[in-house]
């Protein structure tokens, strides 16, 4: 919350003589600045100049202030508190956000579970179940985990969820993705509050592990018996902000693969040439890479397609040389060198052709290199399809998301593929449809970033997104999937 007191204009007097930059201004206000002048010698005739040259702001404060309901000001200051939890990596606090969360989901009347599929990684399922348990259900998923800050370097405290005049609110989480899991339970606060009734059962996942890939959070889910018995049939997950005025739709996730190639060769004096030396192999790899990853940004920047439609591939590390006390032996040639590459492939490829090239292309035996190929999952689901989900009127899930967000007063971009990796991938594996959506418009993409925030009305705006979305796809006709 915005705090009360500010030192710059306390010239030494009493808290409870200065104005409140929150408390109404009435047209006594004068008197009151006056006043305090009187009960504080310290305050001086420049201080009650200085205090009069502040009432537009301190009235236009006081407004901004006053244009949230109640109602409004606890769902932020929940917000708030959940931001609260320091549950960034190495050692997130999975124990205090899940106490939290199950607490605030009892307080609505959602059935709660938790679940652990590796020690110390709590995994918190709510349920409300629908009127009509013959029809799949509705997943909204949410991870509790988020990065590192580097406190130095944000304007406020990482983890103090400071919310500033602006109403911009600064926390690690605020946009990734800590903002979903609390417009979810205030969005179904609202809709049990005007007596709505789900006919398919609505299930909120709220998980660990995502930003270190999920292995022990939502991939265990996915393939778990509590997951099975859930009967789901769509989910939600996160997306991204979007600094236009539409929001942004995620259909599919770019899957991540990591490529180290190794090269070896006669070890000597640095003098001397030699054909197929460890680092010239290397070299003719990285540009070998390097002609490729042109290529695919050239299209990028020609306007042909998007940079999360084609793979991306960027060189991590290079390990070569021979170490000294100093730094590494300038004069000696070493007898084998590593680079390492991130790579990212949209489910439009085939990976069959890029493991061709690598194999032929990047790293060829005949040139004395080997390579370790990681794949980070799967690129179809269990059915063989791509991992994607049909955005268009062929999939009546999507028809019906559109739709509640253009009720809700929303405008949808271009559906994308997300260039990064979500949890979502895992459900999609299974065939299940799953779209990545944050509904976070008009907002700096400040996920991962120093000085994550997200705004007070953007949060707001977003419950009511998800009361159109939720109810909608929770209402969706016993004939339909």
């Amino acid at each position: 919350m915005v705090n009360n007191f500010d030192p710059r204009f306390s010239h030494g007097c009493p808290a409870s003589t200065m104005v409140s930059r929150n408390e109404e201004l009435l047209p006594s206000t004068q008197k009151t600045i006056l006043l305090s002048a009187a009960s504080c010698p310290a305050m001086s005739l420049f201080s009650v100049s200085s205090a009069f040259s502040l009432l537009p702001f301190l009235l236009l404060s006081s407004v901004l202030a006053s244009s949230f309901t109640q109602l409004e000001e606890d769902q932020i200051q929940r917000f708030q508190k959940y931001l609260q939890i320091r549950t960034a990596h190495p050692n997130p606090d999975y124990a205090s956000a899940v106490a939290f969360l199950s607490s605030e989901a009892q307080s609505i009347g959602l059935q709660t579970l938790t679940l652990e599929f590796a020690r110390g990684k709590s995994l918190l399922l709510l349920s409300w179940p629908g009127s009509d348990p013959s029809l799949s259900s509705i997943l909204l998923n949410s991870h509790i985990d988020s990065v590192p800050a580097e406190p130095s370097k944000w304007l406020h405290p990482p983890f103090a969820a400071v919310r500033d005049a602006a109403g911009r609110i600064f926390a690690r989480g605020a946009q990734d993705d800590k903002c979903l899991a609390v417009q979810y339970l205030e969005a179904l606060r609202n809709l049990k509050a005007a007596s709505f009734v789900p006919r398919r059962s609505i299930h909120v996942s709220l998980v660990p592990d995502e930003e270190t890939g999920g292995a022990d959070g939502a991939a265990k889910f996915a393939t778990s018996q509590e997951f099975r018995a859930l009967n789901v049939g769509f989910v939600l997950d996160e997306g991204q902000a979007s600094p236009t005025d539409e929001f942004r739709v995620f259909y599919a996730d770019r899957s991540p693969w990591s490529l180290i190639v190794k090269a070896v060769g006669e070890p000597g004096h640095g003098s001397r040439m030699y054909d197929n030396g460890a680092m010239e192999n290397l070299m003719d790899c990285v540009e070998v890479v390097a002609r490729f990853r042109e290529s695919q940004f050239d299209q990028v920047k020609a306007g042909i397609k998007a940079v999360s439609e084609v793979i991306s591939v960027n060189p991590v590390f290079v390990k070569a040389g021979t170490p000294s006390p100093t730094g590494f032996v300038m004069n000696m040639q070493p007898s084998e060198a590593e680079v390492g590459f991130d790579v990212r492939l949209p489910p439009t490829v085939d990976p069959d052709l890029l493991r061709k090239r690598i194999d032929e292309e990047w790293a060829p035996a005949i040139r004395n290199m080997t390579y370790q190929l990681i794949e980070k999952g799967p690129i179809k689901d269990i059915a063989g399809r791509p991992l994607a989900t049909p955005a268009n009127e062929s999939n009546p899930w999507w028809s019906v998301f559109q739709q509640a967000v253009i009720a809700s007063g929303g405008k949808l971009a271009r559906p994308e593929i997300l260039a990064s990796t979500t949890d979502a991938r895992f459900v999609r594996q299974m065939g299940i449809p799953a779209l990545g959506f944050s509904p976070m418009a008009n907002t700096p993409i400040l996920l991962h970033e120093h000085n994550e925030f997200l705004k007070d009305t953007v949060f707001l705006r977003g419950i009511k997104v998800y009361e159109h979305v939720i109810s909608a796809l929770s209402s969706f006709p016993a004939n339909s999937p």
